[in-house]
Order: C-alpha cells, then structure tokens, then sequence
C-alpha cells in the first residue's frame, strides 16, 4: 500500500468504495421538480425505518430541498446509466425529467421503473463542510416486482454491474 497526499486522499481512496447508483428527487412548495445523481445515500435505522443522503451546498438540489419539501431515493437498475447521467448532468430543473418514467406520488416526483424507491420526509439535517447531512423518514417503499436485483453500482470513476 501506498501513502496519498491528503490533497487527493479522499477521492483517491473512495474510488475504491463501490456504491450503489441512486437518484433524490423533490418538488418545491412552489412547484419546482429537481433531482440529482447521489452515491452518498445509506440506512440509517429500521426504528424509525430512514435514511440519509448527502446534498452539496453548491447544487441546484441544495435549495430545493433546504426548504424541508418531502423527497424520493430512487435506486438505479443496472441499465438505468442514462437517467444516472442525466440527473448528474449540468442541466437544470425540469430538463433532468426527461428521461427515465417520472410519475408524482402526493406532489412528489418519483422513478418509476427503477428498482428501488423510498419516499422520505425530511426529518433532520446536520450540515457539515461542504454538504449537508438530510436525515430522511421513510414513509413509503415501492420494490421493482422482478425476482432478478440488477442495481447500477459506481466503483472507479466508472458505472458496473454485480
């Protein structure tokens, strides 16, 4: 094993951490959609059943959802890439929307097909360096019905399959 300057120590190391692909989305009070392409997502605890993603302070997705409007964690199948593309892109808005099969549940935007999708209310956050910490209750779980569990993982700067 090899010391890293510290400078890199961190992308260089969680390169090697593979993860599972998944995409928050949410809609504003006023009616706004915004999603985003986020591997910083995890269990928190089954009692009460929740969640946490990490949000950039310098994302379009850190407004939206600094106004505590309920959220959706979308996990990716392995053949979703160009929906994880599309939400990780520099387009904005409603133009993430455009691909992949965007359906609303009680005003909040949601993958349709993907495998896995969490609704969450919000329930606390904790901000910290660049990012902030949104600890999500889990309401609602919709399992894709298929036998097969194909998710798109992100391991080295690249999208893989299990």
């Amino acid at each position: 094993m090899k010391e890293v300057p510290m400078d890199s120590a961190m992308r260089e190391g969680m390169r090697r951490l593979a993860s599972g692909v998944s995409v928050v989305a949410t809609k504003t009070a006023a009616g706004d959609r915004f999603a985003m392409t986020a591997t910083s997502v995890t269990s928190l605890c089954a009692e009460p059943p929740s969640l946490l993603v990490c949000i950039n302070r310098d994302t379009s997705m850190f407004e939206a959802i600094q106004g505590g409007s309920d959220f959706s964690m979308n996990i990716l199948l392995a053949d979703q890439q160009d929906v994880s593309n599309k939400c990780a892109s520099k387009d904005k808005g409603e133009a993430r929307f455009e691909v992949g099969d965007w359906q609303e549940h009680e005003g909040t935007p949601f993958l349709n097909n993907g495998l896995v999708t969490f609704f969450c209310e919000q329930d606390k956050f904790i901000d910290y360096g660049s990012h902030r910490i949104v600890i999500g209750k889990i309401t609602r779980v919709l399992v894709d019905e298929s036998d097969e569990v194909d998710p798109l993982v992100f391991l080295n700067g690249g999208y893989h399959k299990i």
